[in-house]
């Protein structure tokens, strides 16, 4: 059961073919598979549906692949800083799906749990509601949401051991972990590989039975918005 191990990131996504439905981790720039996203567009890749919390920025991260035109549908919670993602959507060459950011966490979540479908109140008596099942329970409204699952996991994380374990560090500890359980193979990229036994049993965060490949990378670690005070 312990993943593979790969030299590149061409070579860990190599097999991910067009029209394929991909779950990346990340909150902003914060932990993001940057070069699992720049390996996507390196290989010419498309008709992709993204799922993502946010759509990144114009040149960097997921942003790539919209400039490339490599995506067809995107599944996300906030797409702002994104010129590029405005102008495809204001054009009709992208699809977008809008979630709220605790349903979309909790539709990716209940995929990975095997949970098809879910009530929840938010959105309830709104747009988001528009084509779904509602139910009252204790005299509040409902509405059914499905689960979300893909093809591929692309996922970053700090340290990953031998077997696979993996461990986030700080915020990049956001969507990666859910994003993980939720695609039918796990591709990870990491800061560090460590031997088996150096990582604290009680630390890990994602378990090595949901990764399937690991790629040690270099990352750019950019600032999305840099706030100042005058002095």
């Amino acid at each position: 059961m312990a993943a593979k191990f790969f030299s590149s990131a061409e070579e860990a996504v190599s097999d991910i073919a067009n029209n394929s439905t991909l779950l990346l981790g990340g909150f902003g720039l914060c932990g993001i598979p940057e070069n699992l996203i720049k390996a996507l567009v390196k290989k010419g890749v498309s008709g992709l549906t993204c799922v993502s919390n946010n759509a990144g920025v114009d040149d960097f991260g997921i942003g790539l692949l919209f400039q490339k035109k490599q995506v067809k549908k995107m599944i996300s919670s906030y797409v702002g800083e994104n010129a590029t993602f405005e102008r495809l959507l204001l054009s009709g060459e992208l699809e977008v799906e809008l979630v709220p950011q605790g349903t979309l966490a909790e539709r990716v979540r209940a995929g990975g749990a095997g949970i098809p479908a879910f009530f929840t109140p938010t959105g309830a008596g709104t747009l988001v509601a528009k084509d779904k099942e509602s139910r009252t329970f204790n005299g509040r409204d409902y509405i059914l949401e499905q689960a979300i699952t893909g093809d591929f996991s692309l996922v970053k994380a700090w340290k990953a051991d031998k077997l696979g374990n993996l461990v986030y560090r700080k915020t990049a500890r956001n969507f990666n972990p859910v994003m993980a359980t939720a695609g039918k193979v796990c591709i990870v990229e990491v800061e560090e590989i460590v031997e088996p036994g150096q990582l604290d049993p009680d630390h890990i965060h994602t378990p090595a039975v949901y990764v399937d490949r690991i790629v040690k990378s270099n990352f750019e670690k950019r600032i999305e918005q840099r706030t100042i005070r005058k002095g």
